[in-house]
């Protein structure tokens, strides 16, 4: 080869170069590959720098082809995001019948998409953005076709405009945080964030992002490890905080978590992890929702119509009074045979929950038209557990990455008591975002080709306190309560990128 040759093909590799590495036209980015020419002799160091300063022009170059520009203070740029299809199919009794039967079911065909960046840039700090579907901040799924709950005891029909319908579908902001690493033990995050704590969907729903603070510490000694998360998330701001005219003044409300945990490896096949979270609430949020009294119960025989036009609760179902949460995840993974496995749980107890039932109690029994608490107030509904079993490629039902071939089962039993736990954030799912329910939980999950997963989930759920409603507010069945017989079928395909 001729040196028109070789400076023709260094040519052609440095303007690839150039390109692959993120467009910056400067001609140090060829470096790398003009320097490993000159080391295998392909070209003298006099022709790398004729070849660096022809790809400067040609970059340079009005009419030169514009490629996507990456600030020099940023270190990486990742995408990442899946497409989600899903069948579902989900149902709850309510415990007296009514003229349109004592079921209430829906079956939805639905998808669900997030997209977005993440990475690094100088001095330890990194950055990140998600969009996705659906502003429901438990759920990123979206129906096809569109739908709207309508005022009638069956409360499924899909009242949205015309043939293939938009009215349920946005664009929502999932994620927008940054955080700063300035040590090997200290990690820092501000913004709308993926949960920074060691959790599980007993507590927190997967879908849900908080928004304020988040300070992450770890400390490894040999087999040891120490870590605590800390959170300040805003949990609903209020307008105005002073307002004119206004005889109240209401006030931001704010959740706290705070968790210590460690985690010890017995060798490379066995190790248990555990933490203990304490969550408390400061703040009253707006009047008419977290400022006031948690109920749970709802309209006597248990559907919750307040209007003709739309299906709402009774009585309150998220006031945030009386939360002190004590709150202890725990796993242990190991190996059965060559296959990952893994025995995991949950306890939390409300310490505060014997205010929280008594208040209820007080509430209930004097709001007309609302199903009376019998038997006093049922203070001693203050716990929640759960304990499971996963086997295979752990954590895929949850969305892991992964390869061709790779599959899970996983299952749990849960049991949620009425004054337990924060009813807003528990998974929308299992068990429909309700307290007072207790059942079980299976999953299958196989992936097709590396990325794509096929994931099947069943739930099934009951009260745990007949005299007790099924309090919380979920989109997907709202017009139940106290809701039995609580069923729940997902078929879902996931591409990952």
């Amino acid at each position: 080869m001729n040196y028109h040759h070789h400076k023709q093909a260094a040519l052609a590799a440095g303007m690839l170069a150039s390109v692959a590495l993120a467009g910056t036209a400067t001609a140090q980015t060829t470096d790398p590959l003009l320097n490993a020419l000159i080391k295998k002799g392909v070209l003298t160091e006099k022709e790398a720098k004729e070849v660096q300063t022809e790809v400067k022009d040609a970059s340079e170059s009005p009419s030169a082809p514009k490629y996507l520009l990456v600030n020099s203070a940023l270190k990486n740029v990742e995408l990442f995001g899946d497409v989600r299809t899903r069948y579902e199919y989900r149902s709850a009794a309510t415990s007296a019948s009514t003229s349109s039967g004592d079921t209430l079911a829906r079956e939805r065909f639905r998808y669900a998409f997030r997209l977005g960046i993440k990475g690094e840039a100088f001095d330890n700090f990194y950055y990140g953005l998600r969009l996705e579907t659906s502003a429901n901040p438990r759920s990123t799924w979206v129906t096809f076709g569109g739908e709207k709950i309508s005022a009638a005891n069956t409360a499924t029909s899909a009242a949205s405009a015309g043939p293939f319908g938009k009215n349920d579908d946005t664009i929502a902001v999932g994620l927008a945080y940054a955080g700063w690493r300035p040590t090997d033990w200290l990690d820092i995050t501000l913004g709308k964030m993926a949960n920074p704590l060691y959790t599980t969907c007993m507590v927190w729903d997967p879908d849900l992002t908080p928004e304020g603070a988040a300070e992450h510490l770890k400390f490894t000694q040999g087999d040891f490890e120490l870590f605590g998360n800390f959170g300040q998330f805003v949990y609903q701001d209020v307008d105005a905080d002073n307002p004119i005219g206004g005889s109240a003044n209401p006030s931001d409300a704010f959740l706290l978590a705070w968790q210590l945990g460690a985690k010890y490896n017995v060798n490379k096949d066995i190790s248990a992890k555990f933490a203990t979270t304490l969550y408390n609430y400061t703040g009253h949020g707006q009047n008419s929702g977290f400022n006031s009294v948690f109920v749970g119960q709802g309209s006597t025989g248990g559907l919750n119509f307040t209007s003709t036009s739309a299906p709402n609760f009774a009585a309150n179902q998220t006031a945030i009074n009386d939360l002190l949460i004590l709150d202890i995840p725990a796993q242990i993974d190991f190996k059965i045979g060559k296959y990952p496995a893994r025995v995991f749980g949950d306890f939390a107890i409300n310490l505060d929950g014997g205010d929280r039932a008594r208040q209820a109690y007080l509430h209930e029994n004097d709001t007309a038209g609302v199903q009376p608490i019998k038997g006093g107030a049922q203070t001693d509904q203050t716990k929640a557990y759960q304990v499971g079993f996963a086997i295979g490629n752990v954590d895929l039902v949850n969305g892991q990455h992964p390869k061709k071939g790779s599959w899970e089962v996983r299952t749990y039993w849960q049991h949620i008591e009425q004054y337990a736990l924060d009813v807003n954030l528990i998974d929308s799912d299992f068990m429909e975002g309700r307290g007072n329910l207790e059942g079980v939980y299976a999953a299958v999950a196989y992936s097709l080709a590396n990325n794509a997963i096929t994931t099947v989930r069943y739930g099934y759920a009951d009260r745990i306190d007949k005299n007790l409603g099924t309090g919380g507010s979920n989109l997907d069945l709202p017009t139940i309560n106290p809701a039995t017989k609580y069923q729940i079928l997902q078929l879902d395909f996931t591409l990952k990128f």
